[in-house]
């Protein structure tokens, strides 16, 4: 069984019937909330997409390396990332947490 990912149009199309919309602004709602994410995290360092998860900015701080090439150590100089942190609610639905085992 193969899995397949939705695009951007089957989540649209979805998206226009679950909320008895047209296509049109379905698209445009998706595009105006990646827009707004990507303005709130340059401007505050974090976006909330409620049930999901959140964007964060972080700082990644200096490192030493090594090139897989030659074995030789480099230094990885200091920066800006951003990462995205799954909101626990989703990740249990998801994948549920294993039970813990009872001795007896």
């Amino acid at each position: 069984m193969a899995a397949t990912k939705m695009t951007q149009a089957q989540i649209v199309t979805d998206l226009a019937a679950k909320c008895d919309l047209n296509k049109r602004v379905a698209k445009d709602f998706l595009d105006n909330l990646a827009a707004l994410a990507v303005k709130e995290v340059k401007k505050s360092g974090v976006f909330i997409v409620p049930g999901i998860g959140r964007l964060v900015k972080t700082n990644r701080k200096a490192r030493m390396g090594r090139n897989p090439a030659t074995g030789q150590a480099i230094k990885i100089p200091a920066k800006r990332v951003v990462k995205f942190r799954i909101a626990k609610a989703c990740k249990d639905a998801i994948v549920p947490p294993k039970k813990p085992r009872t001795t007896t």
